[in-house]
């Protein structure tokens, strides 16, 4: 429960000022809500019965001494219900602590993921749709990196023309490699060649990616947000390779679970967007001197095709048009 302070040996938490207890999952929420303005202690138990073990919240508030003659009035609430964004912002308003916690933002990037989804949730209700919310983040994210990425495109650029003389480096000290490495860095050293530049852009959008990723997971507001042919943003794709994408009367979902080759013939059209908008940007990237690298490069498209093909549809979607901008 968020906003209750310390627990002792008996698995009792202490609030000194409000907080509430609850059971959640990804979407759903019940959650007793004791007087605020009172010290209480809460505990969590797990009670057997006939029909089966039970979980129960108990709240316990602070003592009261009733004069003679005198009325206490005690008011303590029950939220039960769909977590969505708008009403716990309503009732953490109305005096409940951190009640829009109750989703799950996640640890490491909650100072990411909720101020994303503030984003999203406001680009939402005023474009229209979660569709066009993610489009339109993509360019926001990117716009401030467009100096990183001038660079970073301009450094790849550089990286390209370097490729013949490296790799008559590799071929002339093949035997020392130790040599190898000192020629390869005067080369970068003579032509003012920074490898790494090209990676800092992509570094500093991976947070933004797996924000958006458990965005997409956690929050109701997405679940059957539809957009253009996606019925639901937070699901894989819906349509496949087996039904031609919707032409045939076959659903998506039959040809996905065929065993085995339903996974080739169940990519949908995003992951393969995905893979195609890849390969270009490999297309104008130096490659790799080394051959195994080279190898190992060229399948990364198709690798990641099918990796994507379980993601969310609007994360991919979030990617291939983060790629689509990039070409």
């Amino acid at each position: 429960g968020k906003g209750l302070k310390k627990a002792d040996d008996q698995g009792i938490r202490r609030a000194s000022e409000g907080g509430w207890l609850g059971f959640t999952d990804k979407y759903w929420l019940t959650s007793l809500i004791p007087e605020q303005q009172y010290e209480f202690a809460g505990r969590y138990e797990r009670l057997s019965r006939a029909n089966g073990p039970i979980l129960q919240i108990t709240a316990t508030s602070a003592g009261r001494v009733i004069q003679p003659g005198e009325t206490i009035t005690s008011e303590n609430r029950i939220f039960s219900g769909a977590k969505e964004y708008a009403v716990l912002r309503d009732y953490e308003d109305a005096g409940i602590p951190r009640f829009e916690d109750a989703i799950d933002w996640g640890n490491i990037l909650y100072y990411v993921t909720k101020p994303l989804f503030s984003l999203l949730y406001w680009l939402e209700h005023n474009l229209g749709t979660f569709g066009w919310a993610i489009l339109a983040l993509t360019v926001l994210v990117r716009l401030p990196l467009v100096p990183l990425y001038n660079q970073s495109y301009k450094s790849m650029a550089k990286m390209k023309k370097l490729a013949e003389p490296m790799k008559e480096i590799q071929e002339r000290f093949a035997a020392d490699p130790q040599r190898r490495q000192q020629e390869i860095m005067k080369l970068y050293q003579r032509e003012k060649a920074n490898p790494i530049a090209g990676c800092i852009p992509i570094l500093l959008t991976i947070p933004v990616f797996f924000a958006l990723y458990k965005v997409l997971y956690v929050t109701i507001e997405m679940r059957h947000s539809s957009f253009a042919f996606i019925s639901d943003l937070s699901a894989p794709d819906p349509t496949a390779i087996g039904n031609l994408f919707g032409l045939l009367p076959w659903a998506a979902a039959d040809v996905k679970s065929i065993p085995i080759i339903g996974l080739v013939i169940g990519i949908g059209i995003l992951p393969i967007l995905y893979g195609v908008t890849m390969s270009a940007i490999q297309a104008l990237s130096p490659p790799p001197t080394d051959a195994t690298q080279k190898m190992i490069m060229r399948f990364l498209p198709l690798i990641f095709m099918f990796v994507f093909a379980g993601f969310a549809a609007g994360l991919v979607m979030y990617w291939v048009w983060s790629n689509t901008l990039s070409l």
